[in-house]
């Protein structure tokens, strides 16, 4: 097929259409950064060519060099066979305007928290100053653990995470922002080595995949590690960790933030005596919660 493509596309715009269509033909699934197949296609064209990622229409008719028409292909060719989500296939992934490198030790980064940082955590914290030291649970890609010392500059950082493989990843990113003497990178399971510390903010995008979702999960989830995604029978195991131990590591009016998926139905009713802030993202309001420390102490935390 794309040797008798190749003849007929000359352009940014014709191999664009091609993409589409390839994608839509093998019908892909599109969740770790791109929404769309068109996204995707020019996504992975822009990167391919090395032109900017947000500047399509200048480049649109533009006619290419034969070895740019394969390379492209080559990766439209891989996304359908595949199935591995565009970023591992060009080892980066962006939020916001930050880029990081992943690869297949790591989940894909996407998550909610990074648009919230830090102005949707002003009622709470009142000036970036007043951060010293924060915490980011699962770290994977430590992308968290990234933006918060850009967005808290006093701030020192511990990233945490089960996985030797994932903080390889996390150091090499740490390494690419030069944020290796304010960003610590340790091997734990949730709080087990950081016992001891204390800190003004604790984030996490932990796993809260419920069982019944990942054995219907999508074939391009399949290439990010399980352990990243799945947390029990109703995906809940680690958020409930979460909420029942952080408050011993909480200083005086610390926050705890935790991005959960489609949960809240299911995590509401099992602490009854703890009234979530439930904080506005892009997708709507029930998907990160904040609670203080406060709050976890006269539940009972």
């Amino acid at each position: 097929m794309y040797d008798a493509a190749r003849a007929h596309l000359h352009t940014v715009r014709d191999l664009l259409r091609f993409a589409v269509s390839r994608f839509q033909e093998a019908e892909l699934f599109f969740g770790h950064g791109n929404a769309t197949a068109w996204d995707e296609a020019a996504y992975l064209t822009l990167h391919t060519l090395h032109l900017p990622l947000h500047q399509l229409d200048p480049y649109l008719d533009a006619r290419l060099l034969p070895t740019e028409i394969d390379a492209v292909l080559q990766q439209i060719e891989a996304r359908v066979t595949t199935r591995k989500p565009a970023a591992y296939l060009t080892q980066e992934a962006w939020l916001g305007d930050y880029r990081f490198y992943v690869d297949e030790r790591v989940i894909v980064p996407r998550s909610f928290i990074a648009e919230l940082l830090p102005h949707a955590l002003e009622p709470w914290i009142e000036y970036p100053e007043l951060v010293h030291r924060a915490l980011d649970l699962c770290t994977g890609s430590g992308c968290l653990a990234i933006l918060l010392a850009e967005h808290y500059p006093d701030a020192e950082v511990d990233g945490v995470d089960l996985s030797t493989e994932a903080l390889e990843v996390a150091a090499i990113n740490v390494e690419q922002y030069g944020l290796q003497d304010r960003v610590r990178l340790l091997e734990s399971d949730l709080f087990t080595a950081v016992e001891g510390e204390t800190y003004d903010l604790i984030v996490s995008n932990p796993p809260y995949v419920d069982a019944p979702s990942v054995a219907a999960l999508p074939d391009e989830y399949l290439h990010e590690p399980e352990l990243a995604l799945g947390s029990g029978e109703d995906g809940l195991d680690a958020t409930r960790a979460i909420i029942e131990n952080a408050s011993r590591l909480l200083n005086p009016h610390g926050v705890l933030v935790v991005e959960m998926g489609h949960n809240r139905e299911a995590l509401e009713p099992q602490y009854p005596a703890l009234a979530f802030h439930w904080l506005a993202t892009s997708s709507g309001d029930g998907f990160v919660f904040l609670l203080t420390r406060e709050q976890l102490v006269e539940a009972g935390f």
